[in-house]
């Protein structure tokens, strides 16, 4: 890959001189929204994002480039990465930016080599990294993933003072109508519903957290499960967590939730955002051993199923990410009962940037303080 298009977004960024750090609100004008013109569903999603949410008309970025979920990496350098440094630098955003917001139609992931000291990652996780880059005066290392200086610090107000990077989310979903249900949502979000935890029994990292997190939210708010059921048809539903198709007696591609506005879902899943095109309704999760029975390349579970179920946030890996890389439920939901918004409570949760996550949903949902 030439040097130029990996220097490109970086050199625009670090031409701007330093700034001091000034307090930004978290509101609709911290939030830069990045529009594929290429791509009518993501011109269509950007629209009606900046207007629902009354985005400043200098805080929309439009770029240009193939709207195919996976594209090289110089690509990404030379139509997303650059085009995005030059809209955040020629508004004077770069400081003012805490959010950024990618759009159905702006490629998912970049091509690469899969390992842990590998170079394939999410679109949205490498934009995470823009800000980082500048203050270090360096491009970040492709090989394997860079450290979230956000994770596990449940206590700290984010800005960039504090954590030099951007929250990067995505509005995605199988369709248009999707993606409008879950900035709707988000606006008609409360404190109220139950958390559900579903644990496999399998004695397994994962469930330590996942047994974690249900310690820390109220007892009464909270309904855990750690037999070998799955649990299903749950009421109310405000935030869920599970592994998912990992869960060895999980036969079900919905698990048939009735979900509030402002609900999120999370699980131990390696494929489950590897693409927001639509399986066909006979489709079902089934397992490695059935290739003719994969969708997308894979049996597992889809983000985008939670979504089209009602849920109004998830969060999803392009690739392999690797148990101890998924999001950290112990972080995740008690932050999110807390008040904190979706984009801060999952980047609380992720232990690694320049990776596989991603994070679907409006960055400014929040339920409000418990008791609102």
């Amino acid at each position: 890959m030439p040097d130029r298009f990996r220097s490109l977004s970086f050199t625009v960024m670090a031409s701007v001189l330093a700034t001091p750090h000034i307090a930004v609100a978290q509101n609709a004008s911290s939030v830069l929204v990045v529009v594929n013109d290429s791509s009518q569903l993501s011109r269509n999603i950007g629209e009606y994002y900046a207007r629902r949410r009354a985005i400043p008309p200098k805080n929309v970025c439009h770029i240009r480039t193939d709207p195919k979920e996976e594209i090289p990496r110089a690509q990404y350098d030379r139509e997303i990465a650059g085009p995005i440094a030059v809209c955040l630098a020629s508004n004077q955003l770069i400081e003012q930016i805490l959010y950024i917001v990618t759009t159905g139609g702006v490629p998912l992931r970049i091509a690469g080599v899969l390992a842990l000291d590998g170079d394939v990652s999410a679109v949205d996780s490498e934009l995470a990294l823009m800000y980082t880059d500048r203050k270090v005066g360096h491009p970040h290392p492709l090989k394997g993933g860079v450290p979230n200086p956000m994770f596990g610090k449940r206590n700290i107000k984010f800005s960039h003072a504090e954590f030099p990077i951007y929250l990067v989310t995505r509005l995605a979903a199988y369709d248009l109508a999707g993606a409008k249900a879950e900035v709707d949502a988000c606006l008609k979000a409360t404190n109220r519903g139950k958390f559900v935890i579903d644990l496999n029994n399998a004695g397994k990292d994962g469930d330590s957290w996942l047994g974690e997190a249900a310690s820390l939210l109220p007892k009464d708010r909270v309904i855990v499960d750690a037999s070998d059921k799955v649990l299903y048809d749950q009421s109310d539903v405000i935030g869920y967590a599970s592994w998912g198709s990992n869960d060895k007696n999980r036969h079900r591609r919905f698990v048939g939730f009735h979900w509030l506005p402002g609900s999120i879902a999370t699980e131990f899943v390696s494929t489950n955002a590897r693409s927001f095109v639509r399986p066909p309704e006979t489709w079902n999760i089934s397992d490695w051993n059935s290739p003719k029975l994969w969708f997308a390349g894979s049996p597992q579970t889809m983000t985008a199923d939670y979504l089209m179920e009602g849920a109004t946030a998830a969060t999803g890996h392009v690739t392999e990410p690797y148990l101890g890389m998924t999001p950290h439920p112990e972080f995740l939901l008690p932050a999110y009962y807390s008040g904190r918004n979706l984009a801060e409570s999952f980047y609380l949760s992720i232990l690694w940037l320049s990776w596989q996550n991603i994070v679907v949903g409006d960055p400014l949902c929040s339920l409000g303080p418990p008791g609102r």
